[in-house]
């Protein structure tokens, strides 16, 4: 497999994810990338993109914490 193939099989793993992680997993897949087209519209100096920075960087943490509990659960 080429470091390309590599890295881009890795990049939809993780773009996957997020679609999961954010509570899309049933989304159709038109509305899915409607918003993400929308969203890239959205430019980085402005408020509406720190705002929603804001809740993904939330959404990581709180996944952490979660993730960290239950590490030591497992204990």
């Amino acid at each position: 497999m080429t470091n390309n193939l590599k890295r881009e099989t890795r990049d939809k793993i993780i773009f996957g994810g997020l679609i999961i992680k954010a509570g899309l997993r049933k989304a159709d897949r038109a509305f899915l990338l409607g918003a993400l087209i929308d969203a890239s519209r959205i430019p980085p100096d402005t408020e509406q993109y720190r705002q929603l920075h804001k809740i993904g960087m939330e959404a990581f943490r709180n996944d952490a914490r979660m993730t960290n509990s239950e590490s030591k659960d497992l204990t």
